[in-house]
């Protein structure tokens, strides 16, 4: 994102009182595409339900059974799933990572095809991969194709950050409900005011 479309988007942002208090407090943000979609799958499947830590120490483990740190795909085939459990994962990421492969070689994971796909788009082509859900290609579409307008209802840390910033109460549909009716404001730089929300919360905690 340019210089003068996050200026926008600040300003933008900034008529919601509440998140203009979020946005005071928490750094302005940077942005780094990373058009390896593959890699990027890879490391969101390794990375579900873990902490940053836990999360960063799996991944390098399973990046020192490649050759230069590489996962290619038809490496990540042929290996037998206790070499893959060796790193910390389970036999369900096992699974999913090796799904991941077969996808990238039957289908490809090209940057310059997908990125011109709409975030729906993406999200109904990557998720026919089994183990790659909603909440992850949300991720691949924020962080490594830097798209401005993604809001994660369904993830816990946002949630979470909502709950305490607007008081919200509620579970299921009808926190969803709510979130997205205060998320409205925030278009088209939902994804902005999310990476601060979950900067807010971690600099918050009780």
């Amino acid at each position: 994102m340019k210089d003068d479309d996050l200026r926008n988007a600040y300003k933008h942002l900034k008529k919601d009182a509440l998140m203009k208090e979020v946005l005071k407090t928490t750094p302005t943000l940077t942005f780094a595409p990373n058009k390896n979609l593959y890699h990027s799958l890879i490391r969101a499947i390794v990375s579900q339900q873990l902490s940053v830590k836990a999360a960063a120490t799996i991944y390098q483990r399973f990046l020192n059974l490649f050759p230069g740190n590489d996962p290619a795909a038809e490496v990540v085939l042929r290996l037998e799933d206790e070499q893959l459990r060796s790193c910390g994962l389970s036999y369900q990421k096992a699974g999913y990572l090796k799904n991941i492969a077969q996808f990238s070689i039957i289908n490809g994971l090209e940057y310059r095809k997908l990125y011109r796909k709409s975030d729906e788009d993406l999200i109904t082509h990557l998720t026919q991969i089994k183990g790659v859900g909603k909440w992850t290609v949300e991720m691949i579409l924020m962080f490594s194709l830097n798209r401005s307008d993604v809001f994660p209802v369904d993830d816990l840390g946002i949630q979470n950050a909502m709950k305490k910033l607007y008081g919200l109460e509620g579970k299921g549909k009808h926190l969803h409900k709510q979130m997205i009716q205060i998320a409205e404001q925030w278009r088209p730089y939902r994804t902005i005011a999310s990476r601060h929300l979950w900067k807010w919360k971690d600099d918050n905690k009780d």
